[in-house]
């Protein structure tokens, strides 16, 4: 009887603390790796207390809903390994020497495997002891799709609309140098900043591409420009939109945003001369999985033959999308460079990956 409560307070323990995970905006990065190690301990429990499992799973002969009840848990199992070491992956606190499946859209994806599978899996055991299965089949379902949406839609948009980034500007852009060889870059970047007309009491959302620096509002992709600017001690210049500006709100934003790509538009911007740079660091956000228009419009007015383009996009989950292929196209005669794509959350703390990255590009040429 002891040993069966220990069991049930464990099991509901790994439920609240997986959820309390995933809400990440409202606990921290700090709070959320050690929550994480408190339901590893508790997943270890589990496992010593239910260790029969494992004897039986080769065991033939048995029904069916045991079969799909032994599937779900290999597949929770795996699931939970990949989360583990995507935890290590992007951990920035306990193990920020590990480096292994560090993406946080990984760690959030397999996050929401776990929980699903973990539903299904709990789930499992009350539709087979269960009289009146189909209530079960109802509560089971309905969970499952509770906890998808809860992974795939419902912590992006706590993040993009909940979580305010404060940082101090200093310690985050200045920094160690990259003696660069030969002569050195030019840094252009595109941000909300500059190019939208905010309304007064807007709030500094990180997933929508907004921070505050001292006191001061700024742009994620004008951060990480002046983080390039310092690490290089070269010129940045943003892509200034001419005769509007985008919406306040960052839905509307990604709306009209959307209408441009689908026109393939070309919005005027300020002419930005290239021509005295052998190389340009262009810093830019993922719409639609695309550039910004405005950015295509940069491209497209300028002579990049035997130039050098170096690509840092910043991205809410979709890595690189389909950029690199889009500014190869507009830019045939240029030597396009990817170099890495920064999740929103890590802009802030992106300084010592943006200089490995210049040291690595530096010592390529």
């Amino acid at each position: 009887m002891v040993k069966k409560r220990v069991g049930l307070f464990v099991d509901i323990m790994m439920y609240a603390l997986l959820i309390t995970q995933m809400l990440y905006v409202f606990v921290g990065n700090n709070a959320h790796e050690i929550i994480g190690i408190a339901f590893f301990i508790c997943l270890a429990v589990h496992i010593v207390l239910k260790k029969w499992w494992f004897k039986t799973i080769l065991k033939k002969d048995k029904p069916l809903q045991r079969r799909i009840f032994d599937i779900i848990t290999c597949l929770l199992m795996i699931s939970i390994i990949v989360l583990m070491i995507s935890s290590m992956g992007v951990s920035r606190f306990l193990f920020p020497w590990f480096f292994h499946l560090g993406s946080s859209d990984l760690h959030r994806y397999m996050g929401t495997a776990v929980l699903t599978l973990g539903v299904l899996h709990g789930g499992m055991h009350m539709i087979m002891r269960a009289k009146n299965k189909r209530p079960v089949y109802i509560g089971v379902t309905l969970a499952c799709i509770a906890s998808v949406s809860i992974g795939v839609f419902a912590v992006p948009y706590l993040n993009r609309h909940l979580k305010s980034v404060d940082i101090s500007y200093s310690e985050k852009v200045i920094g160690d140098k990259v003696d660069w060889t030969g002569e050195k870059p030019l840094v252009v970047y595109f941000s909300r900043m500059g190019n939208t007309d905010f309304e007064p009491d807007v709030d500094a959302v990180s997933g929508a591409s907004l921070l505050i620096s001292d006191g001061e509002m700024m742009g994620n992709d004008q951060l990480i420009a002046d983080m390039v600017g310092d690490i290089l001690d070269c010129e940045s210049i943003g892509i200034t939109v001419k005769g509007y500006k985008y919406p306040s709100s960052y839905n509307e934003t990604i709306s009209v945003a959307g209408d441009e790509l689908r026109a393939a538009a070309r919005p005027p911007i300020e002419p930005i001369d290239v021509t005295g740079y052998d190389s340009v660091i262009l810093i830019y956000p993922l719409w639609w999985n695309s550039i910004p228009m405005p950015v295509a419009s940069f491209l497209e007015q300028n002579d990049f033959s035997g130039k050098t383009l170096y690509l840092i996009a910043t991205q809410g989950s979709s890595g690189y999308g389909n950029t690199v292929s889009e500014i190869e196209t507009l830019c045939p005669d240029a030597n396009v460079i990817p170099g890495t794509s920064i999740y929103c959350e890590d802009i802030p703390d992106a300084r010592n990956t943006l200089y490995d990255l210049i040291k690595s590009w530096n010592s390529g040429k």
